[in-house]
């Protein structure tokens, strides 16, 4: 149930706002860092793009040098650090302070949202383990595309959840697609959300028309978020060897998760590993998808095998943030210092992964009858689970991130209504672990995934609502 509104409401998405900007922003300019990895190539697309040339390089061909056109990385994440770039220059806190800005947007949006569910104190609760996630505060200083990708579901559900609360349901799919849209060009399985969208207008306490009218929300954000997205995909086909959505590097990915030297991680691939011989990055990149497709035809058993290392390299742990670090400044992050970092990331993404399975487990102490026995009896078996996960030197926390949308699809008595926003997020957490299952896993992939599980444990054990003729207890 929410709070009673009070006149402080209006400002509190700009006070969590604030809060989650100033220990951001205190990194940002005190703890910058060269950017490395993955990080060195955004930062120099970034500067092309800034510098009026496009996401591109200059490379020599036939003696000559050349411009030559880019798409292997996503462009999204370079595109939007080059307006500071263009603006400030390409000085080593600018990127961390655009990251500040984000990561505290994040914290606000995931306030909004858990209000508008469950109420401000739950909102309050959610954006504090946003605002003070140690694995978000370090993506400060990382230019990595996994924090500004994040953004894009919460939007896409704010928006999709108002445009069917207010009767404007066009306006709401269309709103979430531009920010699926949007996302897409930050991080290209994001347009995988737009169909789910369905998920959130099937809402009974939202939407008043039939299930073709969510049919047609789920239609119009897809369509939207591709029409975002058509100019980059025409601009690649004009300029690249071949016709490419996104980026270049599906194929690749693919590759690496099913070729005979896969272990569930990212391993270089090389030449002898199926494509000698390359033109371009659009013909390497469906070389690499034949590749891989050959091999799960060749041995599908062993592609499926390694689906929980995969999963177990996506959720287990959290130390890309201090590895990159501790590369790009050794003195300052090196050490027993990564290690301390590496720790206390592990530890509170794995809270937050056992809090956001809590989010679809009603509170048994305000039920009854069987719903209160049901409920009560999967608590106790969460809380077991999570005592044995706890004294594990490698737990295999991927079982959560397997079984919370797994129970949110059961129809259980005493469950929480989960509302339209709560199963879209839900239905993005399940792409995710679907899509790395697929390719590959690593432990940045699951940031992305980090303001959604706030979200989440913002609605842990709640009861029924009143008025449980709405729909507030699903499967009683």
């Amino acid at each position: 149930m929410s709070d009673a509104p009070r006149p402080l409401d209006r400002w509190l998405p700009s006070l969590v706002f604030v809060a989650a900007l100033a220990p951001r922003l205190l990194l940002a300019l005190t703890q910058a860092v060269e950017p490395v990895w993955d990080g060195h190539y955004y930062h120099f697309g970034a500067r092309r793009i800034a510098e009026g040339h496009g996401y591109s390089d200059d490379a020599v061909i036939g003696g000559v040098l050349r411009w030559h056109p880019w798409c292997h990385y996503p462009v999204g994440y370079s595109g939007l650090l080059a307006i500071p770039y263009r603006l400030f220059g390409a000085g080593p806190q600018v990127g961390p302070v655009l990251n500040a800005l984000l990561g505290a947007l994040a914290a606000a949006l995931v306030f909004l949202l858990v209000r508008r569910i469950a109420g401000r104190s739950r909102g309050l609760l959610a954006a504090t383990l946003v605002a003070c996630s140690p694995e978000l505060l370090l993506f400060t200083l990382l230019l990595m595309t996994e924090p500004s990708a994040s953004l894009a579901p919460l939007l896409a559900a704010l928006a999709a959840g108002a445009g069917l609360r207010r009767g404007r349901p066009g306006l709401g799919a269309a709103a979430a697609g531009l920010a699926l849209g949007l996302g897409t060009l930050v991080r290209p399985q994001t347009l995988l959300g737009a169909p789910g969208l369905l998920l959130l207008a099937l809402d009974p306490r939202a939407l008043r028309s039939s299930a073709a009218g969510a049919l047609r929300v789920a239609a119009l954000a897809t369509a939207t978020a591709l029409a975002v997205v058509a100019p980059w995909t025409l601009r690649n086909c004009r300029v690249m060897d071949g016709c490419a959505l996104v980026s270049t590097n599906a194929g690749w990915n693919l590759a690496i998760g099913a070729f005979p030297r896969a272990t569930g991680r990212f391993e270089t691939l090389r030449a002898a590993d199926g494509c000698p011989v390359v033109t371009g990055q659009v013909q390497q990149d469906r070389c690499w998808a034949r590749v891989g497709i050959f091999h799960i035809k060749e041995a599908p058993a062993r592609w499926l095998g390694l689906i929980p290392a995969k999963l177990s390299n996506t959720y287990d742990h959290s130390s890309f943030a201090a590895g990159y670090l501790a590369e790009a400044h050794p003195r300052r992050f090196g050490g027993e210092r990564r290690e301390v970092l590496r720790k206390a990331m592990s530890v509170a993404h794995g809270l937050l992964l056992f809090g956001a399975t809590l989010s679809v487990v009603g509170a048994p102490w305000r039920l009854q009858g069987r719903a209160r026995w049901v409920q009560g009896s999967l608590l106790g078996g969460l809380g077991l689970l999570g005592l044995y996960l706890a004294t594990r030197a490698a737990a295999p926390l991927w079982w959560l991130a397997v079984l919370t949308p797994a129970l949110a699809a059961l129809p259980l008595p005493g469950r929480p209504a989960l509302g339209g926003e709560a199963r879209y997020l839900l239905f993005t957490y399940g792409a995710l672990s679907v899509t790395h299952a697929i390719f590959f896993g690593e432990d940045r992939y699951h940031v992305f995934l980090t303001p959604t599980l706030a979200v989440l444990c913002g609605l842990a054990l709640r009861g029924p609502e009143p008025g449980g003729s709405r729909g507030a207890v699903e499967g009683g």
